[in-house]
């Protein structure tokens, strides 16, 4: 494809000159012979070709790089001026020689000389100009492919980082809840740490894509409900409700698991008080509905939470931003000791990176 690209460059730049040097050719095979328009019209076309590639391949793309395009524009007219000067001696000595002895002396020429830089100056710009226009449109699409693959990298690395941060979270909470079951039931340790290899397993080897089928990651959310429900027991009500049936749908992955976590980490556990959680989520027709909702206790941390999103929500606000900036709708309330988180989104149907 840079081969190509290359050869095409190459291509269009010995056609611009050739055509360039057959309309002078034409141009001067009207006024003078076959031989002397052939000498005018090579030294021309060398000239010419030399100032203009020094112009549009050193001056120019520096200038652009270094955003110095003032600087540029006194170097290209100095540079056309010179190519005004070297353009009137063509005219004058080749042409004039050959059509009539020039005057002895060189203060005579000088009216001659004049004459054919003010002819010779329009010409000049020209050519530059339209060097330097097809260069800068060259450049200008260079610039903007570099600045697209940087931004897109950019927007790679923020949702690795994003991701990342959600992973080490959700792992030391599972860690946790094992460490302190060993102590007292080991068979439900036992259990969990099944579950946690299913949770682990799927970090590791499913999530380092830009998109995972959705009853895959719906699953991994489910074990994260039974860790927590498993943890808490009786203490809290937990209701879900799971309608997952399109098996072609795919969701960035991790993605709701700071919903849960948030959840979970917030409930009420007040002394003779039985908090609950409700958890819904629903596929239908390409749109995920993804709803939480539970009660709390801890209005402050709740206030706090809701001001700057906390850690979990803001990555995951960030996160629909930049991967559905266009294709989902959340909202976060809070009212009444009771705290709700509702998503819709729209899926993709194929797991294009």
């Amino acid at each position: 494809m840079i081969h190509s690209f290359v050869l095409r460059k190459y291509i269009f730049i010995t056609l611009f000159w050739l055509t360039f040097a057959v309309a002078i050719w034409i141009n001067f095979q009207a006024t003078s012979g076959a031989s002397i328009a052939l000498l005018q019209t090579s030294v021309l076309v060398i000239t010419s070709f030399f100032f203009t590639h020094f112009l549009t391949t050193r001056l120019l793309p520096k200038a652009l790089r270094l955003k110095r395009m003032k600087l540029f524009l006194i170097q290209a007219t100095v540079v056309i001026f010179i190519l005004s000067i070297i353009y009137s001696l063509i005219f004058t000595y080749i042409e004039g020689s050959a059509e009539a002895p020039l005057p002895p002396r060189f203060s005579d020429q000088i009216p001659i000389l004049w004459k054919g830089f003010y002819i010779a100056l329009p010409a000049s710009f020209l050519i530059n100009g339209v060097a330097c226009g097809i260069k800068f449109y060259q450049e200008h699409g260079k610039i903007e492919r570099d600045h697209i693959l940087l931004q897109q990298a950019h927007l790679e690395n923020q949702l690795k980082l994003l991701q990342d941060q959600i992973n080490p979270h959700v792992v030391f909470n599972i860690l946790n809840h094992i460490h302190i079951l060993m102590r007292t039931d080991i068979k439900l340790a036992d259990y969990l740490l099944l579950k946690f290899s299913d949770i682990l397993r799927y970090q590791l080897y499913h999530c380092n894509q830009n998109l995972v089928p959705l009853d895959k990651d719906v699953e991994h959310i489910q074990n994260l409900v039974e860790v927590e429900k498993l943890r808490w027991g009786n203490e809290l009500d937990v209701k879900t409700d799971w309608e997952i049936g399109n098996k072609q749908a795919f969701i960035a992955p991790l993605l709701l698991v700071p919903f849960i976590e948030n959840a979970f980490k917030y409930v009420c556990r007040l002394p003779g008080h039985r908090g609950y959680i409700i958890i819904l989520c629903k596929e239908k027709d390409g749109f995920l509905f993804f709803y939480t909702e539970n009660s709390y206790s801890d209005l402050a941390n709740y206030k706090k939470r809701e001001n700057n999103g906390g850690i979990g929500l803001q990555n995951v606000q960030k996160r629909l931003k930049l991967q559905y900036p266009d294709a989902h709708d959340l909202k976060i309330e809070s009212e009444n000791n009771v705290f709700k988180i509702t998503l819709t989104l729209k899926l993709s149907d194929n797991n294009e990176q």
